[in-house]
């Protein structure tokens, strides 16, 4: 069993609201890309990347350019023993990680079908049923961002992510975590992400005004070095996320005392293969993972969901339902939320179906 086509296609998602973030970033409509590998048997495998812009270092038109640079690597590779071939595409076209998330998925996709096991069997083994959702909220006026905090409580979410630093005012900010954490009462866990956009002392004034409180603090820097620094000022624990997107940065954000919780991305680390390895890792240093990826929709949704199913009980901070937040939806069968709580979709692979009609025309086709 070889992969004999590859089909691309782009389509636009427009989050239900847009989202404001430091420095001026915004996510509103993005466009995703759906790879399809089809084998000499028929089978087919899925994946989904969604760079978002002033995010990862990627582009998200260089993915049809990309995957038509990969496309003579791709082709002829058996799903079977997946970590030789991405090493392949590693050695053909160092970095591009966001890429190779794409590739990586859909290969895993057709491991699951071929063996007719969930990825979640695949990639480990089954933890738990369902796993605990985080709801992020936009950075806007704090009053509003508490009644979105309280209505996400409403239908059983117990994480909050509060977007902070969209106008650069500490104190506005720090306003922000005290009225969600107002909004919430005590128990949910609750942070706020500046995304890399906050400066140390912008950081650590927010910190402090707000350290008497059960709250977390989510990348305010953008290197490793500012982010222990502002943990240190303040005493607050931290979640990181940009500045962690390997092995050597994950040992470094250890050694430097401010790895207590990390998002492991697949766009970030080049697909489940990859994401795989850092997991064993950051279980091993005794963080808490967040597992999901940058952006998307259902197909992408999946592959976090069946990664965050299979990893260690007590190193699951939780996960995301990425789909839940865009229009439109790519996959008619894939899981929805319930509770605050989701479950990994069932069925071999990744274990949903995209609707063609929703893909529409392949932006690439090679065989």
């Amino acid at each position: 069993m070889k992969v004999s086509r590859i089909t691309l296609w782009s389509v636009d998602l427009t989050s239900h609201e847009t989202y404001y973030m430091a420095e001026g970033k915004t996510c509103a409509t993005v466009k995703t890309h759906v790879l399809c590998l089809e084998t000499d048997t028929g089978l087919k495998g899925w994946g989904e990347v969604c760079p978002i812009p002033h995010y990862l270092p990627a582009f998200a038109d260089g993915v049809p350019s990309a995957i038509t640079e990969l496309a003579a690597q791709i082709l002829g590779i058996s799903p079977f023993g997946i970590d030789a071939p991405m090493r392949k595409l590693d050695g053909f076209l160092p970095g591009h990680a966001h890429v190779k998330s794409i590739v990586d998925i859909a290969l895993w996709d057709l491991f699951g079908k071929a063996t007719d096991q969930p990825l979640y069997a695949l990639l480990g083994g089954r933890t738990r049923a369902d796993m605990p959702l985080y709801h992020s909220i936009t950075c806007i006026e704090p009053d509003e961002m508490a009644r979105i905090a309280r209505e996400a409580y409403a239908t059983g979410i117990r994480q909050f992510q509060a977007k902070l630093g969209a106008d650069a005012d500490w104190k506005a900010d720090a306003e922000r975590l005290i009225k969600v954490r107002e909004a919430v009462g005590d128990g949910p866990i609750v942070y706020g992400d500046w995304n890399c956009g906050a400066s140390k002392l912008h950081a650590t004034r927010t910190g402090r005004a707000v350290a008497h409180l059960d709250v977390m603090l989510e990348q305010p820097c953008k290197t490793l070095e500012d982010c222990a620094a502002v943990r240190n000022a303040t005493g607050l624990a931290m979640k990181l996320d940009e500045s962690t997107h390997d092995m050597a940065t994950l040992l470094q954000a250890h050694a430097l005392g401010c790895l207590d919780a990390v998002a492991l991305k697949l766009s970030k680390f080049g697909g489940l293969s990859a994401m795989r390895r850092a997991r064993d890792l950051t279980v091993h240093l005794g963080a808490e993972i967040c597992a999901e990826c940058t952006w998307g929709s259902d197909i992408v949704t999946a592959a976090s969901l069946h990664f965050a199913a299979s990893t260690p009980q007590a190193s699951l901070l939780n996960t995301c339902d990425l789909s839940g937040y865009v229009a439109p939806r790519l996959c008619p069968d894939a899981p929805v939320r319930s509770h605050g709580r989701i479950a990994p979709p069932e069925g071999p692979g990744l274990g949903i179906t995209p609707d063609m009609d929703v893909l529409g025309k392949p932006i690439l086709e090679l065989t």
